[in-house]
């Protein structure tokens, strides 16, 4: 498949249909990324451990943005990658309860 694809229909279709199933691919390994963290929360809590530990999450950035080869740049690899710490981060106990929240809606 190219930009230069004699049949751009026909192109499109099989690039739209190859990005639902990398979406796909990437909500179920972001659910399980998930429930390791809420392990890891888990583990935090019986521990004593705090549950924020910035300096964790700088080491992930600094990770995910090494083995970046593109076409993302770092920068956006970056922000996605915050995003997914932030909303892992809100499944984590608080205060000795689980803190997942409704998803009404998503």
């Amino acid at each position: 498949m190219s930009a230069s694809d004699p049949n751009p229909a026909a192109a499109l279709d099989v690039l739209r249909t190859r990005i639902d199933e990398l979406d796909a691919a990437l909500v179920k390994l972001l659910n399980a990324r998930a429930a390791c963290a809420l392990e890891i929360g888990a583990i935090k809590l019986a521990s004593g451990r705090p549950m924020y530990q910035p300096a964790r999450e700088r080491d992930v950035i600094a990770h995910v943005t090494a083995i970046n080869d593109g076409p993302l740049k770092a920068d956006g690899v970056t922000r996605l990658f915050e995003r997914i710490i932030d909303e892992t981060r809100r499944l984590q106990p608080r205060d000795g309860a689980p803190h997942a929240e409704e998803h009404e809606g998503e």
